[in-house]
C-alpha cells in the first residue's frame, strides 16, 4: 500500500533520494508502446531520525505511481545478499537522478557481485516457476508474463556468472522473448529453455570469476561514511 501523501516516507523519498532510476520492461529492452514506467530509487534517511523510538521506514511505495525506494541501508543489506532486483537496480541504464552519495553507490557495484548470485537468481526464477505450475492448473494455460521473467533472470544469472558483469538489457534475446510473451511458444519449448539455462549456469558457476563472497567491508565502510555526514546535517524531515 503507498504512503499518504504528506507522509514521512514520502517526504524522504522528496528530500533524501540520492539515486533513481527506471526499471522494468524499459531497463531490460523489453519494452512496448503499453509498457508503464518502473521507478527505483534509494534514500537516505537522515541519522538523527534513528535515535527515536519510532524508526524511518525501510522503504517506501510512491509518492508517483509504480515507484518503489529504500533505505540505504536496507539496499545495501538486501543487494549484499544478491537479491536480483536490488543488483539490477544498481546497473539499470537509464539513471534518472544521482547526487555525489548516489554515484558512490553506483562505484560500489562490484563490490555487490558473488557467486551468491547464482542461488539467489535461481530462487526468484523457481518462483517465477511455482506461478507457472500454479496456473496451467488452474488457468490450463500459463501467464506468459511470469515465463518471461523467468527465462530473462536465467539468461542474466548465466551472463553474470560467466562474465563477472551484470548487464540487465536482453539484447540479442529480445525478439524471442517477446515472442514467448505473445504465446507464440509452447510451454514446453520454454522449458526446455529454462533447463538449458540452468545446465548453462551450473558451467558457469564452475569456473566464474565472481568471488565467493561480496565485499562486506567495503559497503559497510560506505554506510558509516554516509550516516556519519548525515548526522551532521539538520534534520529537515518529520
Amino acid at each position: 500500500m503507498r504512503d499518504s501523501p504528506g507522509s514521512l516516507g514520502h517526504a524522504l523519498v522528496r528530500d533524501h533520494t540520492v539515486y533513481a532510476c527506471v526499471m522494468g520492461s524499459r531497463a531490460f529492452g523489453l519494452a512496448t508502446d503499453a509498457s508503464d514506467t518502473d521507478r527505483r530509487g534509494v534514500y537516505v534517511a537522515p541519522t538523527p531520525l534513528f535515535w527515536r523510538f519510532e524508526k524511518p521506514p525501510t522503504h517506501v511505495s510512491g509518492p508517483l505511481d509504480e515507484q518503489f525506494s529504500w533505505e540505504v541501508e536496507r539496499f545495501c543489506s538486501l543487494a549484499l545478499r544478491a537479491n536480483p532486483g536490488l543488483l539490477e537496480c544498481l546497473h539499470s541504464p537509464l539513471v534518472e537522478h544521482a547526487d555525489p552519495t548516489g554515484r558512490e553507490l553506483l562505484d560500489l557495484r562490484g563490490a555487490f557481485l558473488s557467486r551468491r548470485a547464482d542461488a539467489a537468481f535461481r530462487g526468484y526464477a523457481a518462483q517465477q516457476l511455482a506461478r507457472l505450475e500454479a496456473d496451467l492448473r488452474h488457468r490450463g494455460e500459463p501467464r506468459w508474463k511470469h515465463a518471461v521473467h523467468l527465462l530473462r533472470l536465467m539468461i542474466s544469472c548465466r551472463d553474470l556468472l560467466r562474465t563477472g558483469r551484470l548487464d540487465i538489457d536482453v539484447g540479442e534475446h529480445r525478439d524471442r522473448l517477446l515472442a514467448v510473451r505473445r504465446g507464440e511458444f509452447s510451454w514446453e519449448e520454454v522449458r526446455a529453455w529454462s533447463r538449458a539455462l540452468h545446465e548453462e549456469c551450473d558451467t558457469a558457476l564452475a569456473r566464474s570469476p565472481l568471488p565467493a563472497e561480496p565485499d562486506h567491508a567495503r559497503v559497510e565502510d560506505f554506510l558509516l561514511r554516509v550516516r556519519r555526514a548525515s548526522a551532521a546535517l539538520p534534520v529537515s524531515s518529520g
